[in-house]
């Protein structure tokens, strides 16, 4: 599925081209799946902070079976089940990634479902885990906004794994009732109430220790105000489309700190391509991530499938936030 120009899912063609030249550190894999997310929509736009040479197949994350690897690679080879973190190219039959974006697929988890192990699950992963990052501890109150989309249900799993009581907001019933179904201990459904005023009932008044925001705009202001002090607010995206400015008057006041994540700069998605400097990193968090898998704790979770021909149908969906978990090209 090729972008030739920037714009929106229905100028993507689907296009016969030549197969993708094998470089030194990589593996060629087949695939299976592969994930679509917001932040697609916003690359083929060219609106996202990386874009791609055109002509390009856009699609960032993929599950599949490994065909083909360079001499020099040391982890993978032929056969090898695996997930994969691409810069671009994963809608299509076949790829080619780094091997240090290349991590093997839990083994009780389908390739579809595996697709948001290579960028939703690690997102949220790093930024709950990380110490830089929210660094969330047994005991702790996590508020996890967008509770039903790709990262805000990783994000409910992983809280929940870590001992954390988790409040999850969510947009109707049937997202609630999903963000509940994947571990909140509490959830807001933000069309219905004020989730300030909620969170802070829920507390006692106290507010949460931690919160994971992948909205932005006036979510994030009023979280601010929902903080407990001495607390950690994570910015994870801006899918509200406004970006928010930081009261540095409440920072002060309440001790509390905004602690951003990109998970891009650890597999090469910023102006300083750390993936291989980082590979050791992330490669641990994908491993306790599997492992979180394979203990049946993490329950990925794609809404429905779309045939490759059908990826605009898919991002249209998205885009009308009709979507709960995530949204997966199947290539058979």
């Amino acid at each position: 599925m090729i972008c030739r120009q920037w714009g929106g899912p229905e100028d993507l063609r689907l296009e016969e081209v030549n197969r993708p030249p094998l470089k030194p550190g990589q593996a060629r894999i087949r695939i299976h799946a592969a994930g679509i997310s917001f932040a697609t929509t916003l690359v083929i736009a060219g609106k996202y902070q990386r874009k791609p040479p055109l002509p390009f197949a856009p699609g960032t994350e993929a599950s599949g079976v490994v065909t083909e690897v360079h001499p020099d690679c040391r982890r993978l080879k032929v056969g090898d089940e695996v997930v994969a973190v691409l810069d671009w190219g994963g809608l299509a039959e076949e790829a080619v990634a780094h091997e240090v974006n290349v991590f093997p697929k839990p083994r009780n988890v389908g390739f579809v479902e595996a697709v948001q192990l290579a960028i939703s699950y690690p997102t949220s992963g790093g930024a709950l885990t990380w110490p830089m990052a929210l660094d969330v501890q047994k005991g702790q109150t996590l508020l996890v906004h967008a509770a039903a989309g790709g990262v805000g249900m990783a994000a409910v799993e992983i809280g929940k794994i870590l001992g954390a009581t988790v409040i999850a907001t969510a947009g109707g019933p049937r997202k609630t009732a999903f963000a509940k179904a994947h571990g909140a201990d509490h959830v807001i459904d933000y069309q219905v109430v004020d989730f300030r005023d909620e969170v802070l009932k829920l507390t006692g008044g106290r507010g949460v220790d931690r919160v994971y925001d992948p909205v932005g705009g006036d979510i994030f202001a009023q979280s601010l105000r929902c903080l407990a002090v001495e607390g950690r607010i994570c910015p994870i995206g801006f899918a509200s489309g406004t970006i928010p400015q930081i009261p540095a008057n409440i920072l002060l006041v309440k001790s509390i700190a905004v602690m951003g994540f990109n998970y891009g700069y650890y597999v090469g998605w910023s102006p300083h391509d750390a993936r291989f400097e980082q590979a050791d990193r992330t490669f641990a968090l994908m491993e306790r991530i599997r492992g979180w898998c394979e203990a049946g704790l993490c329950r990925p979770h794609v809404d429905r499938t779309f045939r490759l021909d059908q990826a605009a149908e898919a991002m249209r969906a998205l885009l009308e936030r009709s979507v709960t978990g995530r949204v997966a090209v199947v290539m058979a």
